[in-house]
């Protein structure tokens, strides 16, 4: 019941906020249990295995923090990547396979829920509207290794 007099701007806003932690919630959700079961199989929990598999964890959110950086992340995902690469300082030389069969929602939920588990406060949140503008170009997991070596270049990558 609303009172006469009581303005409802804090009541509307409370609900408003309320229903952005539900959508993040379910997002969160949706990426966790999306990254178990086809990301999860190699990098484990985010930790990667030294020499074979690059951790995740506490990189992602900060590649993410550059246009460019969140255009490579995607393209990860949709078209694998290969090749030698650094990571948090080891040296890694290994295949990812696409991630193209997933819905751009299911991606976006992914690098959203990776964002997250890196610990930094305000991480980057991931829109299906991003990987649905990047889907269109099909691009080899060969040149995604040159993309990243560009940014690396560019925006030196943890």
């Amino acid at each position: 019941m609303i009172r006469r007099g009581r303005p409802l701007a804090p009541f509307v806003a409370g609900l408003l906020g309320l229903l952005a932690l539900a959508g993040c919630s379910s997002r969160h959700n949706l990426g966790q249990a999306r990254y178990r079961t086809n990301c999860g199989i190699c990098h484990h929990g985010g930790e990667g295995m030294l020499g074979e598999i690059p951790p995740l964890t506490g990189r992602i959110d900060r590649i993410a923090r550059t246009p460019e950086g969140r255009h490579y992340l995607v393209d990860v995902l949709l078209n694998g990547l290969n090749g030698p690469l650094v990571a948090n300082g080891g040296r890694y030389n290994f295949s990812m396979p696409s991630f193209r069969r997933l819905s751009d929602t299911e991606i976006a939920a992914i690098l959203t829920y990776l964002s997250a588990s890196g610990g930094q406060a305000d991480p980057p949140v991931f829109a299906s509207s991003e990987v649905a503008a990047q889907r269109a170009q099909s691009l080899g997991p060969s040149r995604v290794a040159d993309e990243r070596r560009a940014l690396d270049h560019a925006h030196p990558l943890p």
